[in-house]
Order: C-alpha cells, then sequence, then structure tokens
C-alpha cells in the first residue's frame, strides 16, 4: 500500500547513499517528498532529489508559503525518516528549532519519526550527541545505532550511515506498524541467528542449512520498535540489520560465549540460530584425504546456550526456537520444559512456505504457562512482530503473563 514518507537529508557525505534509499522507497510504490537542509544540497542537488522522486524539492518555507509546507508536509507524512541525520541535525531537532523545512517538518509530523545517524565516530560518541539522541527516543522517535566501518579519508568507526537496503527494511517494519512505534525503546534484545559450523577438517564441517533469515527479520523488527539490538550471527551473509550491533561468530562455542556477554543487562534474548548439537572431537589439522581410509568421526555435545542462560535468567525474557520436522508442538513443549523458557517457537521446517532462507515462515507460540497460538503463514518480519508483541506484553504484566490464545 503506497504511504506518504517523508525523506529528510542531512548534510552529511552520506547523502549520496540516500539516493538509493529514495529508489527503494519509490520502486515501492511509495510517495516520497525529499526536504534536504540547506547544506545539504552541497552534496546532492535539488535537480537529482527532484528527478528521482518526482517531487518538488525546497529547503526553506518560503516557496509554495500558500500551502503552509512547513506545516502541511509533517501533518500529511505517515513516516519522516532522516538519513543521514548529522550530529547538528539530531541537536536542532532535540531542540525542537525550526530554523529550515526539515526541522519545521519534524516538529509538526505526528506520524513515526525515523532517524539514521551518520558523522565521525568523535561526534557520535560525544556526550551531547548522546544526550540529544536519548532525548529523542524518550520522545518516541526511532533512532537507529550507526554503522562500523570505514568513515571519510582514513578514518574508521561507528558512525556510519546504515546500508540503504537496511534502512528501508526498518522504514518498511514502521510504516507496516502504524502510529504505534516505540513500545521496546529503552529495552535491550539479543538475537542469535544463522546456524554454527563445526570443523571436521580445514575444509569441512557439520552445519545446517540455517540462513539467519528470521533471526534478521526480528533484529530489524526489534530496531524499528525502538529497542537496543545485539545480534550474535552464525556463518550469515545477509546485509547486517539497521541499528543493531553485529558480532559474527563461527561454531557453537563461539556462539555461547558472545550470547552470554551480550546478554548482561539485556531484557530479552531470542535464540534464533540453529545450533549444533554435537562437534568432532578430534578435529584434523589438515585436510583428510579422499584416499585415505575413512575414520569413525567420533563426536561429543556442544554447550547448551539456552539451559546455560536459564541458570542466570534474573528477569530476562528467554525464548527460543524449536525447528521440527514432525510432532511439532509435542517437541517444541518438551524443549520449553527442559530449557526453562517463557516462550518457545515451534516451526515444521517441512511445511510449505517455512523452509529454511524463505521469506515466509508458519509458527507455533507455546509460553511457560502452557497457552499455544498457531500462527498462519506469515512473512519473517510479521513472525517477528508477533513474537515482540509478546514480549512487549510480558514485560508490561507485573503479577502475570500475557495470555496467548489456547489452540484446540
Amino acid at each position: 500500500m503506497s504511504s506518504r514518507v517523508v525523506l529528510g537529508v542531512g548534510a552529511g557525505i552520506a547523502a549520496y547513499k540516500s539516493c538509493e534509499l529514495l529508489r527503494l522507497l519509490t520502486e515501492s510504490g511509495h510517495q516520497v517528498r525529499v526536504v534536504p537542509t540547506p547544506d545539504a544540497l552541497r552534496f546532492v542537488g535539488e535537480a537529482t532529489w527532484a528527478a528521482l522522486s518526482g517531487q518538488p524539492v525546497t529547503t526553506d518555507a518560503w516557496t509554495g508559503v500558500s500551502e503552509v509546507p512547513h506545516v502541511r508536509i509533517g501533518q500529511a507524512a505517515d513516516l519522516v525518516l532522516v538519513a543521514p541525520a548529522t550530529a547538528d541535525l539530531l541537536a536542532r531537532a532535540a531542540a525542537g528549532m525550526a530554523g529550515d523545512l526539515l526541522t519545521a517538518t519534524l516538529l509538526t509530523a505526528r506520524c513515526p519519526v525515523l532517524y539514521a545517524p551518520a558523522m565521525h565516530t568523535e561526534m557520535w560518541e560525544h556526550p551531547a550527541t548522546q544526550a540529544n539522541v536519548a532525548l529523542l527516543r524518550r520522545r518516541g522517535a526511532i533512532v537507529l545505532e550507526p554503522a562500523t566501518g570505514r568513515l571519510t579519508g582514513r578514518d574508521s568507526g561507528p558512525g556510519r550511515l546504515p546500508e540503504p537496503a537496511g534502512i528501508f527494511a526498518v522504514a518498511t517494519r514502521l510504516l507496516a506498524r502504524g502510529p504505534v512505534t516505540a513500545d521496546l525503546a529503552g529495552r535491550r534484545v539479543v538475537v542469535s541467528a544463522g546456524g554454527t559450523r563445526e570443523e571436521i577438517d580445514p575444509v569441512r564441517f557439520i552445519g545446517n542449512w540455517s540462513t539467519g533469515t528470521q533471526g534478521y527479520a526480528l533484529a530489524s523488527t526489534a530496531a524499528a520498535r525502538g529497542a537496543e539490538v545485539i545480534v550474535v550471527a552464525a556463518n550469515v551473509a545477509l546485509p547486517d540489520p539497521a541499528g543493531a550491533k553485529v558480532t559474527r561468530v563461527v561454531s557453537a562455542r563461539e556462539m555461547r560465549d558472545a550470547v552470554l556477554a551480550a546478554a548482561a543487562g539485556a531484557d530479552a534474548v531470542v535464540m534464533a540460530a540453529a545450533v549444533a548439537d554435537y562437534r568432532p572431537r578430534h578435529p584434523s589439522e589438515h585436510k583428510v584425504k579422499k584416499s585415505a581410509r575413512p575414520a569413525a568421526l567420533e563426536l561429543e555435545p556442544n554447550p547448551d546456550i539456552l539451559r546455560r542462560l536459564a541458570t542466570r535468567k534474573g528477569r530476562r525474557v528467554l525464548i527460543g526456537f524449536a525447528a521440527e520436522t514432525e510432532h511439532v508442538v509435542r517437541e517444541a513443549r518438551r524443549k520449553l520444559a527442559e530449557k526453562r523458557l517463557d516462550l518457545i517457537v515451534g516451526n515444521d521446517v517441512t511445511a510449505p512456505g517455512a523452509a529454511f532462507g524463505g521469506d515466509t515462515n508458519v509458527v507455533h507460540l507455546i509460553d511457560a504457562a502452557g497457552e499455544e497460538q498457531a500462527l498462519p503463514l506469515l512473512s519473517k518480519e510479521e513472525v517477528a512482530d508477533r513474537i515482540l508483541d509478546w514480549v512487549v506484553a510480558h514485560r508490561s504484566t507485573a503479577t502475570r503473563r500475557p495470555t496467548l490464545r489456547r489452540v484446540r
């Protein structure tokens, strides 16, 4: 469905990347009005924005004054997306200033507002910028964490604009949810994703078919709902979810260490990764030759990450996944009890639309109270929303757990 999006562009070198973001939005059928700051036009000119959007472009409130643009643009928007959001622009937005059309639009918008910061590391980490970001988040805005990587010149570090595709994914989730947005603001959510690999020799491993698609959908959706998101990704080839901090691992033991470290202070941990149950006891230092007589592959168990998390659970919400090929509900309930989880997501990976790497999933949500909800075929982003809806309800319930609809 077409939505009205205001794309605000700050005066940063990363403004050129927003041309790709604009293309993604317009090709998805959204009506996009680009509102740059005056200095942003030093990086990308007015003609480029107008040609790509098919909409007029101006930076001041005096052009077309009879239409009261400094009020009407924000009032009519379904989403205001600012990318790049510079340190200066974040400061002016936090202070409620209205010196140009973009900051005036931010004051009049009553729709979701999403900021994608981009600046040098020192500027991002400065206490003033962090205070401004915290203030905007408290007011309900979604401020993504910047990516870490190459900046201008020889500098590198946190402050890089997330990739346009990642920002677009978060924007899409905000548009799908409508006015209710930052219900996970102030919460830290840890998500594991992908599939671990256990080395047999330097060229072979024991692994699985998980691609991390569902885990990354959870991360992107949690970021769109205002959470601080940490992803522990095992062998995932997807682009990093915008707004999430990503730690990359290979094996189950590496994942255990990374998840336990990330879980400190977390409000929820969602173990969506497919973790190998066993690993070779004696991996070979050299490639095992085809001509050699095959030896029996002796296995030993990998650490049980969910069980370890349960021993230090505290008030943290702990969610697991059970990927099964038969008796899905029975096996999911068994795992729920054994691991002492709050919620388990059971899915039959052989069901139509629920294959590894696909865009959709069919799952059962079962909580510790025994309540079960069978979800129909949904996109993995919609599945992520349902899981996070449960997390929000769980965290907001002081004396009882949220209730799922019981399926007979």
